[in-house]
Parts: C-alpha cells; sequence; structure tokens
C-alpha cells in the first residue's frame, strides 16, 4: 500500500527561491532545499518548469534561497507562492538587498539566506533540481526559527499550490 501522506513525515523548510534575469528579479516558494555536501559547500533546490523563477535561474544561473521564520506572514507566503512573476513585481514592497551575486535576499520575516551559482542542472520531470556551490551565506536573525512544512501546515493552515514538488491531490469523500 501507498499511503502518500506518510511523505508529510520527511522534514522539509519554507524557503523563497529567488533570481535574477535581465536586470529583473523573481522568487516563489519552495519547501524542497536541501544541502547537498559540506566542502566545497553544494545547495540543492526543486524548482517547477512552469514557475518563472525557473526560467529566471536558467537563464541566469543563479539563485538566493531565504529562509522563511516561522512568524512569515501569510500575505508574503501568498505573494510568492501563489501569484505569478508574470503578472505582479513580487519584489514591490518586500524589504530585500541584492546580494553578492546580484540575486535579491529577502530582509524581513526570514531567519537567514543563502546564495548560489548553479553547477549542474537536473531534469525531474515536472521540476528541475538546481544543484549549486554556495557562493554567500547569512543568519539574518539568530533570535527567530526556520519555518517548517509542517509548522506551515499545521499552525499557520497552509495550502500547498500545483505546482509545489510536496502537492497531493486532495482524495474526494464518496457519498453512498
Amino acid at each position: 500500500m501507498v499511503d502518500l501522506e506518510s511523505l508529510f513525515k520527511l522534514n522539509y523548510g519554507m524557503y523563497i527561491i529567488s533570481s535574477i534575469h535581465q536586470s529583473r528579479f523573481n522568487g516563489c516558494i519552495v519547501n524542497t532545499a536541501f544541502q547537498v555536501i559540506p566542502e566545497p559547500s553544494m545547495v540543492a533546490v526543486s524548482v517547477n518548469k512552469e514557475n518563472l523563477t525557473h526560467e529566471f535561474i536558467t537563464n541566469s544561473g543563479l539563485y538566493s534561497v531565504s529562509i522563511l521564520a516561522e512568524d512569515a506572514a501569510m500575505k508574503l507566503i501568498g505573494k510568492f507562492g501563489f501569484r505569478s512573476g508574470r503578472d505582479l513585481d513580487k519584489f514591490k514592497d518586500t524589504p530585500f538587498k541584492t546580494g553578492l551575486t546580484g540575486t535579491p535576499v529577502i530582509l524581513q520575516n526570514t531567519v537567514g539566506c543563502v546564495e548560489i551559482e548553479v553547477e549542474k542542472s537536473v531534469d525531474v520531470g515536472t521540476h528541475t533540481l538546481f544543484i549549486g556551490r554556495v557562493k554567500e551565506c547569512r543568519v539574518l536573525d539568530k533570535e527567530k526559527y526556520p519555518m517548517t512544512y509542517t509548522y506551515y501546515r499545521q499552525v499557520k493552515h497552509g495550502k500547498t499550490p500545483k505546482s509545489a514538488a510536496t502537492y497531493i491531490k486532495e482524495k474526494r469523500s464518496q457519498k453512498g
């Protein structure tokens, strides 16, 4: 028996992945980012191929990971997780700075950030796994805790968009 609900027991975080292309910024929420090896430090993220951020990363070879804090506003998560950068400038009215790599780093509602240069891309069907070398990383707020995907779902009652790597189609109850 395959119980897809058990996949929610894997430990995920909540991140805003951002990139730059032709002097324009874009970003999206992902819950699949992880350190691959310690030396040299390598980090991977999984991004849906339909996301504009995917296009930006593919073209620039750069991305940043802003690690969301538990108290991050749902409005921010909605802006980066459920809206398209094709229709909205997600960085308008969002405090950020341009990092060492030129990618945007979110300054509020985050506990830390990592800037990465892509070294390898792996096609995994609907998503691409971007694996890259860490160029810069820093703690932004030592007092706050990083948001886990479990916290997002259980405490904040957040939903998962269909474009997410962890999306599971809801089961419909049958009336009989």
